[in-house]
């Protein structure tokens, strides 16, 4: 989940779940002034044994003075922290306000006492899957914080701390998220130089992950930041004569294109067992689809699916049915191999028939066959939207988005590709 922005939502109008700053707050059971999580999706994962690190005394702030903290209050029905603006956790952190919500918890901003800056602080409700969730989480964050001295790559863990059965862990404080930013920007798409900047740090960061053996699982705009919230506007000369409404004939452009990847709560290591769901609907792999099991590869995909993301304004595949899903594949990228379909696991096999996929003969409905129709090739995508680079472009995307996992592109071998680099291009 991520910590700085709202939950994961679609992008198409006629199945769009409502944003959480859209939706009213329904917290009549609190006292006045009190705040709390609400839960918005379900999230399939898993997390394996609770791992509690012999190396973090340091960081924990159990045991400290509660001076000023509020007297003990319930948590809401779900497990969520209750808490009034102004209030203490612990000592040492002062709440200014909420930024963000899930089902993990919620995003605390908070003023840090000792080291006097502000910080965002993750509250992670008071139930034993999440916590230990959270336990993991604290984990695999010392570990990248380890290896990535400069923090320049990943979110970095200032603190941990375990307040009033509440797992908290706070971070350095960072701007919006891609998806926010295109959000305030009516979904216009980002210019694609930029695209390719954000393009390569996001896979400098996969590749770094991947190098520690780990897999991010959830990568998505909403778990990718902008270190900085300043940006300019400036005019946009392609709706400025159509839209001719106060304030549309400009854009917004991020001030710095630094970014870094957040939400490693489903975060998995490559021994582990890797045959449930992992990833956000719209960023999920066609071997996750299949059940054909999951590695590296499948946050490659997820980074094919967010830069036509970056670069057209909307989510590649807005759907959130997995027969439907398979066909937009097929429909943007092509047929899909046929080893893979004679492979797919007992639940997945009623989406294949003779060999192909079951379609549009198992669709839902007319709607869904329409929606999946209405999809343009990923060339005509490309080219619809990239003014320049368009050939590197799309042949990166082929390489991100190669249904057989173990075709796909490696995150070091993408950083060599003409679209960063200029240079001719060699694959090893």
């Amino acid at each position: 989940m991520d910590y700085a922005t709202e939950f994961s939502m679609d992008r198409r109008p006629r199945k769009r779940a409502k944003l959480a700053w859209e939706l009213p707050q329904t917290h009549s059971k609190a006292p006045s002034g009190m705040y709390c999580g609400q839960e918005f999706a379900n999230v399939t994962t898993s997390y394996g044994t609770l791992r509690v690190l012999p190396d973090q005394a340091g960081l924990s702030i159990k045991g400290l003075a509660e001076k000023g903290s509020p007297q003990w209050r319930e948590d809401d029905k779900d497990g969520h922290y209750m808490f009034a603006l102004g209030e203490n956790l612990t000592s040492r952190y002062k709440i200014l306000r909420k930024i963000g919500e899930g089902t993990f918890g919620q995003v605390l901003e908070c003023w840090d006492r000792e080291m006097r800056e502000v910080v965002a602080v993750k509250v992670v409700r008071s139930v034993k899957k999440y916590r230990e969730a959270a336990m993991l989480e604290v984990d695999v964050l010392q570990l990248l914080g380890k290896y990535d001295r400069n923090g320049s790559r990943c979110v970095q863990i200032r603190n941990w701390f375990d307040y009033r059965n509440h797992i908290c862990i706070v971070f350095e404080m960072l701007g919006p998220s891609l998806y926010d930013f295109l959000r305030k920007n009516n979904y216009r798409p980002f210019p694609v130089d930029l695209v390719r900047e954000l393009g390569r740090q996001l896979l400098e960061s996969v590749a770094f992950v991947h190098d520690l053996r780990l897999i991010h699982t959830d990568l998505k705009p909403e778990n990718i930041l902008f270190i900085s919230p300043e940006y300019v506007k400036v005019p946009d000369y392609k709706v400025m004569f159509r839209l001719p409404k106060e304030g549309t004939s400009y854009k917004r452009l991020p001030k710095s294109s630094a970014i870094k990847v957040i939400d490693f709560g489903s975060t998995a290591y490559e021994h582990q067992n890797h045959n449930y769901i992992v990833s956000t609907r719209h960023y999920r792999a066609p071997e996750v689809i299949l059940g054909l099991g999951w590695g590296f590869p499948c946050d490659i995909w997820s980074i094919g699916c967010i830069l036509v993301e970056l670069c057209s304004g909307e989510a590649l595949f807005q759907t959130h049915e997995n027969l439907e899903h398979l066909a937009m594949m097929e429909r943007v990228l092509g047929p899909m191999p046929p080893h893979m379909l004679k492979r797919a696991d007992r639940p997945a096999e009623k989406y294949v028939r003779r060999g192909r996929l079951n379609w549009p003969e198992g669709a839902i409905s007319r709607e869904s066959i329409k929606a999946v129709l209405k999809l343009p090739r990923l060339p005509n995508l490309v080219m619809q939207h990239v003014d320049h680079s368009a050939g590197d472009l799309l042949d990166l995307l082929q390489g991100l988005l190669r249904f057989d996992p173990m075709s796909r592109m490696k995150a070091h071998e993408a950083l060599r590709h003409p679209f960063f680099t200029g240079e001719h291009y060699q694959r090893y």
